[in-house]
């Protein structure tokens, strides 16, 4: 017979409730103060936050020390998600990733091997790169086993991990800090390690320093890259209030880039920016014709100079206005907000320099104080065992008999301590003694290690009992710190933007302004020198090269050409072309420079393409306010060219060379002016301009000079007829058979209104009569006073005095000449 059973009835429905906004109200600040505490701002005390401090501590348990090898970066972020933080491996690889940055921090924690990454791209995953911890790392975390910090559980309560690093350097500072949490943020700037142990030390020795007192050893942030802070007000502020803001400014210089083009060359850029960002921002904006002047950006940057980032300015271009747009468009300057929110004892704050400098120094006398009780804790009681031991060994023999006759462990022990008056760790430690320690010479070093103990116990219990004592340990070891992790400043303070001298420790001392430059180059006159050495380059203002004030060191001045800064010269060469020549592609002189010094010019094929064998000759205008352009060839044809130039051509030819002819000279020669051909064989013809009829560009000239046999025109000055009675004639002898510039030879310089005036198409009259040795002039020039000679490399070479006589010989020069101007 089966039995029925009857079903249990069904459970009573439970729905409780509940007020929404206090639930969310309650949910919310459960989160935020999770946020807040356990992962986005950093304790004070160490300037970590809670997965830094765990990342370091588990790899300082590791052993990844700096003299040991790199381990994959994937297997301590797996140690540390299994043992002390379980948030997900990749917030962990990201803030290993950040302590191993060195354009990040200013003391990198850890010492990664592989890419891990730059302000403009991010590292490799953990797989790939290997990282351990750096020398500043293990400062951090030393002394841990001494009792110095508490210990907390861990997320299981399985293992314990430290509530705070012991901190030997002040990280918070010294690397800063930078996260959002709900409600609040933090963002502090890095700072250089020297000045802020520097204040730290201050503050130990006198604790109720001023905030104008630490700031004499912590002037600004020094940021990891350096580069240039623009304005400390800001600096002044945050320092004193915890909140304020200034801006970063990249390290940039005006350099030639190429011999006709400058630029702005960027050495530092602002923190966390990188060069592909500026490039990008620059790119941007020159196609939208927001900034211009730009030509080119070209990045340089390598692992052996650093950062090099070109940034070409087109030649109608101030560079330094560039600059100035660069630094305002561009994340060449950009601003920085500090905000110094940290925990102190576990309540977020916002702490000026010197509340962050306190809660440091208080913290590090915490730890040095634990430290030493458990030291002091530690040596008392090995004290204690060594005088046990002493004790034993002194009566040995009995010692044995006592163990000897004992029926067990226990009862020695009990026998132990009422015969020799001994305790229960001493006896326990005479029980577990080791039969070799009971030697002669173990005893000495039992005697020696005892009076040790007890004089590093009275050094120690002297440190606890003596606050004076105990603050001058602290000081102490941060110097230590800052002699082994400490590097010169990096970042330039500058009060102003226009501010440039700076003191040694880098902060301005200046306050002026810079004065507006304009953007473009003015068309304001100028002149076009070339040096006779082959150099070009233009003056920076319209003032004519002075003749008798300071020279440049090197070179000599042939030709000066006036012009505008915005219009063209042409160049002249020996096939008889005339080359349009930009003067905006002319490097410039300083205003203090009267002539291109090799410092101070480029060479002309630097700036116009000449075919095989032709060489620059001189330099003529092309504006139409020019006397006509007068040439003179090596077999003695002189002409005087129209004002016929195509508007449309880069270079075009000025005459018609007979073959094997060669142009020599050149000027501009006005009706009156006074042509003067010096030829290779000593003889000298001064004419009339006015007797060269002028021709078009396709003319072959007029007869200037009768050559005899073999000879050459060497020399071509153009004279105007007030400038007769100022002007000489330099001519320099030698042998045609010595090679150029191995010779010295004989100079002789004589006025030129010691030479007659002559009909074109004559031979002249003798210049320089030729010593025994001498077959041939090799130089000469002819212009106003005073004359200047150097030689091959620039240097400058004594002349003769004026000589009245024309026909004379010359006297011995010093050393060979290559150029006269």
């Amino acid at each position: 017979m089966s039995r029925k059973t009857t079903p249990p009835p069904p459970a009573a429905e439970s729905i409780v409730d509940i007020d929404v906004s206090a639930e969310m109200q309650g949910s919310f600040l459960e989160y935020a103060y999770s946020v807040i505490y356990s992962r986005a701002l950093p304790d004070a005390r160490d300037g970590l936050k809670p997965v830094q401090r765990r990342i370091l501590y588990q790899m300082d348990q590791m052993g990844l020390r700096p003299d040991r090898g790199h381990v994959k970066s994937a297997r301590v972020v797996g140690e540390v998600m299994g043992r002390l933080h379980p948030h997900g491996d990749g917030a962990i690889y990201d803030a290993m990733v950040r302590m191993a940055q060195s354009f990040a921090l200013r003391l990198p924690m850890v010492d990664g091997h592989g890419n891990f990454g730059s302000p403009d791209d991010g590292p490799a995953a953990s797989r790939y790169t290997e990282a351990r911890l750096t020398a500043a790392a293990l400062a951090m975390t030393a002394d841990l086993g001494e009792d110095v910090v508490d210990l907390v559980p861990n997320y299981d309560n399985q293992l314990t991990q430290p509530a705070v690093l012991p901190s030997a350097i002040p990280n918070l500072l010294v690397n800063g800090a930078s996260g959002i949490a709900v409600g609040m943020a933090t963002n502090m700037p890095p700072h250089n390690l020297v000045e802020v142990v520097a204040a730290a030390r201050h503050l130990v020795a006198h604790p109720d320093a001023t905030l104008e007192e630490l700031m004499r050893f912590v002037p600004g942030p020094d940021l990891p890259d350096g580069g240039k802070i623009v304005g400390l007000d800001g600096v002044r502020e945050a320092y004193a209030t915890g909140r304020g803001s200034y801006r970063t400014r990249a390290t940039a210089r005006i350099e030639n880039v190429t011999p006709r083009k400058k630029g702005v060359v960027v050495t530092e850029l602002p923190y966390m920016i990188g060069p592909e960002r500026v490039m990008e921002k620059i790119s941007e904006l020159a196609k939208s014709g927001k900034l211009q002047g730009v030509s080119n950006i070209v990045n340089l940057t390598d692992r052996h100079h650093g950062l090099r980032l070109v940034i070409e300015i087109k030649n109608a271009f101030n560079p330094e206005a560039v600059l100035e747009q660069l630094y305002k468009l561009t994340p060449m300057e950009e601003s920085f907000g500090i905000n110094n929110v940290a925990l102190v004892d576990g309540q977020p704050r916002t702490l000026g320099l010197r509340e962050l400098l306190e809660v440091y120094v208080g913290h590090r006398l915490t730890v040095v104080r634990r430290r030493t009780a458990h030291r002091l804790a530690r040596a008392t009681e090995r004290a204690h065992l060594v005088e046990g031991l002493l004790i034993a060994i002194a009566d040995i023999d009995e010692v044995i008999a006592v163990i000897r006759s004992s029926d067990d462990a226990e009862a020695a022990r009990v026998r132990l301590m009422a015969v020799f008056d001994l305790d229960e760790p001493q006896a326990e430690y005479i029980l577990a003694l080791r039969l070799r320690r009971l030697t002669k010479f173990s005893r000495i070093d039992l005697e020696q290690e005892r009076d040790e103990l007890a004089r590093t116990i009275q050094e120690l219990q002297e440190i606890l009992d003596s606050d004076a004592r105990l603050r001058e340990v602290v000081s102490d070891e941060l110097a230590e710190v800052a002699r082994q992790h400490g590097t010169p400043r990096r970042t330039v303070l500058l009060e102003h933007a226009g501010a440039a001298a700076t003191s040694g420790n880098g902060t301005v001392q200046g306050k002026g302004s810079a004065a507006a430059v304009p953007l473009e180059v003015p068309d304001d006159p100028c002149w076009v020198l070339l040096s006779g050495t082959g150099l070009v380059a233009r003056t920076a203002d319209g003032d004519a090269p002075s003749r008798s004030g300071p020279r440049a060191s090197h070179d000599a001045l042939a030709q000066a050409v006036p012009a505008t800064a915005r219009g063209q010269v042409a160049l002249v060469t020996s096939a008889g072309r005339l080359v349009r020549l930009e003067v905006l592609d002319v490097p410039g002189l300083p205003p203090t420079s009267t002539a291109p010094g090799l410092s101070g010019g480029v060479p002309v094929t630097e700036l116009v393409p000449l075919e095989r064998g032709e060489e620059a000759v001189g330099l003529a205008r092309l504006d139409d306010d020019a006397a006509p352009l007068v040439l003179a060839t090596a077999h003695g044809v002189v002409k005087r060219v129209t004002a016929d130039r195509p508007a449309n051509k880069e270079s075009w030819d000025v005459i018609a060379l007979r073959e094997g002819d060669a142009v020599v000279g050149c000027g501009h020669a006005a009706d009156g002016d006074n042509l003067v051909l010096v030829a290779s064989d000593a003889q000298l013809l001064r004419i009339d301009a006015s007797t060269v009829r002028a021709q078009g560009r396709s003319g072959q000239g007029v007869a200037g000079i009768r050559l005899s046999g073999g000879a050459r025109v060497i020399h071509l000055g153009v004279i105007a007829a007030q400038d007769v009675s100022a002007s000489v004639v330099v001519t320099v002898a030698g042998s045609s058979d010595a090679l150029p510039g191995t010779v010295a030879g004989s100079a002789k310089v004589t006025p030129l209104d010691r030479y007659p005036g002559k009909g074109r198409a004559t031979g002249g009259v003798r210049a320089h009569r030729l010593l025994r040795g001498e077959d041939c002039l090799q130089l000469a020039w002819v212009g106003t006073q005073p004359p200047r000679a150097v030689g091959s490399g620039g240097q400058s070479v004594e002349l003769p005095p004026v000589d009245e006589r024309r026909d004379g010989s010359g006297q011995a020069l010093p050393t060979p000449v290559a150029a006269i101007g």
